[in-house]
């Protein structure tokens, strides 16, 4: 599954499509590092960045759509004026249920956006939302949390050296 998740961002690089990271606590934490890998850590032999937002880094906006609407809108309302056909929704969530991911997920897939879990027990309510669904078995949040930047990390290594490998070549899109 890690593969065909690495597969559908490679897929998002090469089309120019955006990435949409969110999740809430620990999860919310891990969406920041992954965007950051990926909107940082490819940077590589001049070609293209990766286009990525972690939804959980504009506390401002965050606070008001909690305020002003409610928690459960934190990230489907950001969501809603960006994501547009075939960009990609990464949700993290050990659980699976939280209401604010479940929601987002929503709203992307309604756009036609692809998504993408990650989360930990059996899954929760956010598999049955997600076009591929990174599980990890575990009952132990903490256990859980853990695999999961080892994902990040698995898919952002794999994702960077193909990357490198496209050396000073562009995409078709990047040609002139």
């Amino acid at each position: 599954m890690i593969d065909r998740v690495t597969e559908a961002l490679w897929r998002a690089y090469v089309e120019n499509r955006t990435v949409y990271v969110f999740g809430n606590g620990g999860s919310a934490a891990l969406a920041s590092h992954c965007a950051c890998d990926l909107g940082k850590g490819t940077v590589v032999n001049g070609n293209r960045r990766f286009r990525v937002l972690a939804l959980t880094d504009n506390v401002p906006l965050m606070t008001a759509w909690a305020n002003d609407a409610s928690y459960e809108d934190v990230f489907a309302e950001q969501l809603a004026s960006l994501v547009d056909k075939d960009d990609i929704a990464l949700a993290i969530s050990g659980s699976g249920n939280s209401p604010n991911v479940l929601k987002a997920l929503q709203v992307a897939r309604e756009a036609g956006a692809f998504t993408i879990g990650l989360t930990g027990f059996q899954g929760g309510r956010m598999k049955a939302l997600c076009d591929l669904c990174v599980i990890v078995p575990s009952d132990s949040m903490q256990v859980i949390e853990d695999l999961h930047v080892c994902v990040n990390h698995a898919i952002f290594s794999t994702l960077r050296t193909k990357i490198c490998n496209l050396g000073l070549e562009r995409l078709p899109s990047q040609q002139t």
